[in-house]
């Protein structure tokens, strides 16, 4: 195993570990930052779109043009969708109350505690079931930048994790309030963050053994992790976002974001 190999790992496990500061956001506040939050998701949308469009994609294109297939120009567009397509299918097979990427504050726990509270249990472990099934393509996005360039990896490791934050709370808060166990419940919130390492092992052990030509492979996944995170940045940052803030915020942190990407890449190339 390369050095790469180690780095890129350890960007897909913090990524995914940061459900744990989602757990303990819920343990000490019940009240929720709205403009931040939506600041912050924002932010994230726009890294990943940046990334998708300005580095993933023409990565893709680049390497597709070498290929001596007619179809070289397409494929990247192909594989694109594909990811568009794969997650937009584990995202539909999940129930929406359950499905950790229907963003809510801090303070809905609180209002509806009473109305739910016997199932609070049941709530928290489907919440960390559906999140595990969530990050698990995630990780293998992130491990996949990580693996072939650093500076591309590093701001999509930090926006996945921002993103991550809410999903710990989804499952920390009921969990919490089902045992009376801040230990257990930040547990269980930090090990369903663990499927984007494992995500991303199943990825490194499958598919980079099962394709021999390891250029055609990157580009396959460059263009795939383009489509998930596109995804994810148009169906659940974005409008998670504008939900939870004023809609201004959600924009501003979307340039914001975009703006930073392009700046540390200009410098990091530079």
């Amino acid at each position: 195993m390369t050095e790469g190999f180690w780095t890129a790992l350890g960007l897909t496990t913090f990524a995914g570990l940061s459900t744990g500061l989602g757990a303990m956001a819920a343990f000490f506040t019940k009240t929720t930052d709205k403009n931040l939050l939506s600041f912050s998701l924002g932010l994230s949308s726009g890294v990943m779109i940046y990334v998708s469009f300005m580095e993933l994609l023409p990565e893709a294109r680049t390497v597709f043009h070498k290929s001596p297939s007619s179809y070289g120009e397409v494929l990247h567009v192909l594989w694109f969708f594909c990811g568009v397509l794969f997650i937009a299918v584990i995202d539909k097979i999940i129930p929406e109350k359950t499905n950790p990427h229907e963003v809510k504050n801090i303070e809905e726990y609180y209002d509806n505690l009473e109305s739910f509270h016997p199932g609070l249990w049941k709530t928290g472990i489907f919440s960390a079931i559906a999140i595990g099934i969530h990050n698990f393509p995630e990780g293998m996005a992130v491990f996949t930048a990580g693996f072939a360039d650093i500076r591309i990896a590093l701001p999509i490791a930090v926006a996945i994790a921002i993103h991550n934050i809410p999903e710990g709370i989804a499952v920390s808060f009921p969990l919490y309030h089902a045992t009376g166990s801040r230990k257990k419940a930040f547990w269980y919130a930090a090990s369903s963050g663990l499927a984007e390492p494992v995500g991303a092992l199943v990825g490194y052990f499958t598919i980079f053994r099962w394709i021999s030509d390891v250029d055609y492979l990157m580009g396959v996944l460059y263009s795939i992790t383009a489509g998930i995170m596109v995804f994810i940045s148009l169906d659940e940052l974005l409008p998670a976002a504008d939900k939870y803030g004023k809609h201004h915020y959600s924009i501003y942190g979307t340039v914001a974001g975009m703006a930073v990407m392009a700046f540390s890449l200009f410098l990091l190339k530079g």
